[in-house]
């Protein structure tokens, strides 16, 4: 039986997003249709909302948490009833047999729009690899942002980039994804760990988070200011200049100036002893870049991405949870802005103002 759902939609041509009533066809035998609690609102999604239009209207969202309406015969680990987050991460990529199955939504004009996930809706329906099933005793406000926002920012610094204790870390942007990095710097216990961006304020509010140091990049080199920070007295590099930077530096924006400023932000090495420091590119990038090939050659450095933070949903939703219930992820905190369904223009104009200090949900 169809279950009607009230759904965001980008029009295929010009235009401000549209909300539709569609019906929801029933759910094939890995699909899986969830009653949405909330979902976060990703800086993300601005790219495809802004991107020149093809003509084919989107379906946006990809972190949510809900409750299991239905499911496909297929689906084993979770069943009606069931509390759960939805994610954009295969939950099991590594064990999966099978590719997720598209979801496939049809608007009052029969128009069929086609995506992976989406949340930006009341009701959704996604391929059970990416619903992940969560205790009835956990809130689901503030959790729905583990599904993008957290995932992806502590994820690049706990998994991608594998940050250990008394390393230095310099983050980039501290939006939500880059407040989530500095969560988990926290959490493993990195120093120094220094939030680079252009507004004050923003600053001060990322040492709730762990940072222990701000750099104004608006009142100055951001990269001066993190060698300044960081020297190593003692240690040369291999043009008999001292070693200084961070070991990790982390861009969670995507601009092509914070993506050519993470790599110079590194610590070089030192020949013969150690090699040099890591630029991990978090945002999704918005231009080309151009890097210093001799920087990343001579000093022995690496220029690393890292997609989703590296994350396998099923593995690590838990320990996310675990760092929220002992106090070392305070998502009361970085949930800052709260939406319904009808006001999702007003939130994304919001994030596209810069309005957001940390991260914003829809609550339905």
């Amino acid at each position: 039986m169809p279950t009607p759902a009230r759904v965001v939609v980008v029009p295929g041509e010009a235009g401000p997003l549209q909300i539709h009533d569609v019906n929801l066809p029933d759910p094939g035998p890995y699909q899986i249709i969830v009653k949405q609690f909330a979902g976060g609102i990703c800086h993300s999604q601005l790219h495809q909302m802004h991107r020149p239009r093809t003509g084919t209207p989107q379906i946006l969202g990809h972190e949510s948490t809900g409750v299991v309406m239905a499911k496909g015969a297929s689906v084993t680990h979770i069943k009606e009833g069931d509390h759960c987050m939805v994610t954009w991460v295969p939950r099991d990529g590594e064990h999966a047999t099978r590719r997720p199955d598209p979801s496939e939504i049809t608007l009052r004009d029969g128009t069929v729009v086609r995506g992976g996930v989406f949340t930006w809706a009341d009701i959704t329906m996604a391929d059970e690899q990416y619903v992940v099933k969560i205790d009835k005793s956990v809130r689901t406000d503030v959790t729905s942002i583990i599904g993008c926002a957290v995932m992806t920012g502590s994820g690049a610094v706990y998994h991608t980039a594998g940050v250990k204790k008394g390393q230095s870390v310099a983050v980039f942007g501290v939006g939500g994804v880059g407040l989530s990095a500095i969560v988990a710097a926290k959490v493993v216990e990195a120093y120094p760990i220094i939030a680079v961006d252009l507004d004050e304020s923003k600053l001060e509010f990322a040492r709730k988070f762990g940072a222990t140091h701000g750099v104004n990049a608006s009142q100055g080199d951001p990269i001066a200011a993190i060698r300044a920070l960081t020297g190593r007295p003692g240690s040369m590099d291999m043009m008999g200049q001292p070693v200084a930077g961070v070991d990790f530096a982390f861009d969670c924006i995507g601009v092509r100036q914070t993506m050519e400023q993470i790599l110079p932000a590194t610590r070089p090495g030192v020949l013969g002893a150690s090699t040099g420091g890591t630029a991990v590119l978090v945002g999704v990038p918005s231009t080309p870049v151009e890097l210093d090939a001799r920087d990343l050659l001579v000093n022995e450095k690496k220029y690393i991405g890292s997609i989703g933070g590296s994350c396998r949903p099923d593995r690590d939703f838990p320990m996310f949870l675990r760092w929220f219930h002992e106090g070392d992820l305070d998502l009361d905190a970085l949930v800052t802005a709260r939406y319904k369904l009808d006001d999702i223009v007003e939130a994304t104009d919001a994030l596209a103002a810069g309005k957001i200090a940390g991260r914003a949900i829809m609550e339905f």
